[in-house]
């Protein structure tokens, strides 16, 4: 009988200190890091993202960082395809693949296969966002509230495409998109995943870690800082508020600023709340992770705790 390989995931929340845990687990054992975070994909978004820096990226190789431009989209269906082929092929190299981030979708879509869910439909997408250009998109989230409370709950009340989408799939199927998803059959994985969640015994701790980052990626003036990234990649004429990219947490914010809607104070107090919100939503989809080995984030070592568990499992 073939062994599969293994593979392992490091999944938690914003600021939970992933990518330190697997730079560490990388610097003693031969591996490479998937990235699976839905804003790193993006070229020129650096500093609202917490990208890896160039020392980061150097010291282990890194995939699924900076592979599409800010205007484009990238689905859950490529990361599974594109994380099924790195891990065959970092395995094949005789290295750990590590899948490190926050995207919990992606997590899930990787473990559980690709839903069977109806296509969109752009004029029923068109009506909805004219329905939500009358009542707001937390209007909207409230009509989804009462359609499919379960998949309400995991979304954010300004989560445009999520709501959106979720709308589109009761109105094409009739049914909600959680008991859809519900009935989707697992497909085997490959390789062998040990997961593990970075999750922290007390939230008032990683609330201000989160502070502290949001403050580092502001920065002391305009001219640095996200407020400058968002105001370069507004120079380029392309982008606007609508697009994936320019709704991760802290860059619709910044535009925000920069369209003189909010001032700096409210861009850091609704930065740290919305990033606040996005750890609650991920600590969500963690517990929905039942497989997932614990790691206390706020421990002593970590990344220590992981390897000792990785290497009894490599041993099996």
């Amino acid at each position: 009988m073939t062994m599969k390989p293994l593979a392992v995931a490091i999944m938690g929340p914003t600021a939970s200190g992933k990518t330190a845990a697997a730079l560490a687990i990388a610097s003693v054992i031969p591996a490479e890091i998937i990235s699976v975070d839905s804003a790193l994909v993006y070229r020129e978004m650096d500093i609202g993202t917490a990208k890896p820096t160039p020392e980061e990226l150097a010291s282990a190789p890194h995939h699924l960082i900076d592979i599409i431009d800010p205007t484009e989209s990238y689905s859950v269906a490529q990361f599974r395809d594109d994380t099924l082929r790195l891990v065959a092929d970092i395995s094949a190299r005789g290295k750990l693949a590590l899948l490190v981030g926050g995207t919990m979708m992606y997590f899930k879509g990787l473990a559980d296969g690709l839903d069977d869910l109806p296509v969109a439909d752009p004029a029923l997408r068109v009506q909805l966002d004219a329905e939500a250009a009358v009542i707001g998109w937390p209007g909207m989230h409230d009509k989804l509230r009462a359609l499919d409370p379960e998949t309400a709950n995991r979304l954010a009340p300004n989560d445009a495409q999520r709501i959106n989408r979720a709308l589109e799939i009761i109105a094409l199927s009739g049914k909600p998109m959680s008991e859809l998803l519900a009935k989707r059959e697992k497909t085997a994985l490959p390789f062998d995943l040990l997961s593990f969640g970075l999750e922290p015994s007390d939230r008032g701790v990683l609330h201000a870690r989160i502070a502290t980052r949001f403050d580092q990626m502001l920065g002391a003036r305009d001219d640095a800082g996200i407020v400058a990234e968002v105001a370069g990649l507004r120079a380029r004429g392309d982008l606007h508020p609508g697009l994936p990219s320019m709704r991760c947490v802290g860059y619709r914010q910044a535009w925000d600023y920069l369209d003189g809607k909010i001032d700096r104070a409210a861009l850091r107090d609704t930065g740290i709340i919305a990033t606040r919100q996005l750890a609650k939503r991920q600590l969500t989809w963690l517990r929905s992770m039942p497989e997932r080995v614990v790691i206390d984030c706020l421990s002593d070592n970590p990344a220590g705790q992981m390897m000792d568990l990785i290497a009894a499992r490599q041993q099996k």
